[in-house]
């Protein structure tokens, strides 16, 4: 019977956990990683949906400027795609409301929360299921002090990392990842401040968070 070829490739990679059998448990991710521009995407639907050249992209500024306008009051924008709301930060850690002073807050970032129909149309596209590209993917962790800086800088892009963001970045076990990510935060002078918001630990740079 011949090998399945199509569907989403998925590789899996062990956790920290182990299970009875002593061996890591694993959880599975997309083993492609080839991104696709803004560019490619308005070609794509030039070419097959039906619209104008330049037409998503011109779409896509309309509602980031919009979406921005309506979210500044604190507001979540709800799409066909799914919400967007504002997510904040504190410039340090408080026990007391009443020492925190409106300068105190800051944007950490942007929330977003896929649609159940973004979800089901994705799922629908997925016609040929899943297929495994090889039995456990082999780490390859990044160790080289550069490339670490340079993964740290793509990360906080989006104004804030977490361990799991670093640690899939740069192909490194989750306490790993922790332990470079709180290297960060620490001395005279940190790189890093991290605060925690619901259970996960976000990562700032310490001197954006200082200036604001």
């Amino acid at each position: 019977m011949p090998r399945k070829t199509d569907g989403m490739k998925f590789e899996l990679l062990p956790r920290p956990t182990k299970g009875e059998d002593g061996k890591p448990l694993l959880y599975a991710r997309p083993a492609k990683r080839f991104k696709y521009t803004q560019r490619a995407v308005d070609e794509y639907c030039n070419k097959y949906r039906c619209t104008q050249v330049g037409e998503i992209s011109h779409l896509f500024g309309c509602f980031l400027d919009a979406c921005a306008t309506l979210m500044r009051d604190g507001s979540r924008v709800e799409t066909e795609i799914g919400s967007f709301a504002p997510k904040l930060k504190l410039d340090g850690d408080y026990t007391d409301p009443k020492k925190v002073k409106n300068k105190s807050v800051s944007l950490a970032g942007i929330e977003f929360i896929p649609s159940k129909r973004f979800v089901e149309t994705l799922q629908d596209k997925i016609h040929f299921g899943y297929v495994q590209k090889q039995e456990v993917y082999e780490r390859h962790p990044v160790t080289d002090p550069e490339e670490l800086e340079k993964i740290l800088e793509k990360c906080l892009r989006i104004g804030y990392t977490t361990v799991e963001r670093f640690q899939w970045a740069a192909d490194l076990k989750y306490d790993t990842a922790k332990r470079y990510l709180n290297s960060k935060c620490k001395g005279e002078n940190p790189l890093l401040r991290k605060f925690l918001e619901g259970r996960t630990n976000h990562y700032i740079l310490a001197k954006k968070a200082k200036t604001k």
